[in-house]
């Protein structure tokens, strides 16, 4: 692995240009920031009728019409969701400019086929491995967040040096910028959503928490037991790895872990998440998620409503405001 800091990278390649940034949302908002903050010519594309257009501008941003934008910037980040990406570029992509370059902080559009760039642009990946009230955050701190880059396509022969300049000006060449492949990363990250940190890790808490209250445990008890103590385990994990954030609990939870743990994540939970993988390696997941989006997004909208309505979050709500001063 070649880990790439801010000494190693010329910031040259983005000096002069003008960056669109497609979407104000997570990552829109904190890149555009970012850049802005080093320097950068930027503006933020949006919808006409954004609601985000004021927030941008309060913050010091230029804005623009997404074809506006497109026609006069060098660099175009998609930072919108994923499944417009499609529609957006369809529409600017008579307006962008020839030789000029589009980036992405996630590898879908690419890696599925959403999106086929002309053969004149340039295509590249920043992607930080955080959200981006993290990553604005860290950059306001003077550090970074480490994330995974790639090309698609190199078109003018300088790509590389556009998207490491670029993965520079955000800031997550302070932490250190990792070569990937738009496959890896995309399959990698979608994998991980489904399966460990995004899903399977708020499925095991709330498992445990209704576990606990079916067998009578009180639910302050069970939510603070089940899910008070992850931000604990996380900041171990974040300080001394794995192994480490063992180490550093009692012999009793230690033999607690090593007893129950793969009692839990079993050669059944590790069969069926090869499966997830094989369901996102194949397309299946992507295929799913624009049939969701042009459906009006029926299976999120349900899902939501049934997070919200479960006890877990009244107990912490509860929890919150007794722990306010």
């Amino acid at each position: 692995m070649e880990l790439l800091r801010e000494s190693d990278i010329d910031p040259a390649p983005l000096k002069g240009r003008r960056v669109a940034i497609v979407g104000f949302g997570n990552q829109g908002r904190a890149q555009a920031l970012n850049l802005h903050d080093s320097g950068i010519d930027v503006v933020v594309a949006l919808r006409s009728g954004s609601r985000s257009k004021l927030t941008a501008e309060e913050a010091g941003l230029a804005t623009g019409s997404i074809e506006d934008a497109a026609q006069s910037a060098d660099v175009i980040m998609f930072l919108a969701p994923d499944e417009t990406h499609a529609g957006i570029y369809g529409d600017i992509e008579s307006r962008v400019r020839r030789g000029a370059a589009i980036g992405f902080s996630h590898g879908l559009a690419i890696r599925f086929g959403l999106i086929a760039p002309r053969a004149d642009l340039d295509v590249f990946l920043i992607a930080p491995k955080g959200p981006g009230t993290a990553l604005r955050s860290l950059y306001r701190e003077g550090k970074g967040m480490i994330a995974l880059w790639a090309i698609a396509q190199d078109s003018s022969g300088s790509a590389r040096e556009l998207a490491l300049a670029y993965g520079r000006a955000v800031g997550c060449a302070r932490a250190g910028l990792i070569a990937s492949t738009f496959a890896e990363e995309c399959e990698a990250d979608l994998f991980n959503e489904q399966a460990v940190v995004w899903g399977g890790v708020p499925e095991l808490l709330v498992a445990g928490f209704e576990t606990l209250v079916d067998a009578g445990i009180a639910p302050e008890v069970a939510f603070l037991e089940c899910v008070g103590e992850l931000r604990l385990i996380a900041d171990l994990i974040e300080q001394r790895g794995i192994a480490g954030m063992r180490e550093a609990t009692s012999n009793t939870a230690e033999l607690a872990a090593v007893m129950g743990g793969p009692r839990i994540i079993d050669e059944h939970v590790r069969r069926r998440m090869q499966d997830v993988l094989a369901d996102v390696s194949s397309g299946r997941f992507a295929q799913e998620l624009r049939r969701e989006a042009k459906g009006g997004y029926p299976r999120l909208s349900q899902a939501r409503a049934a997070s919200r309505a479960h006890a877990i979050e009244q107990i912490f709500e509860q929890l919150r405001k007794l722990s306010e001063p």
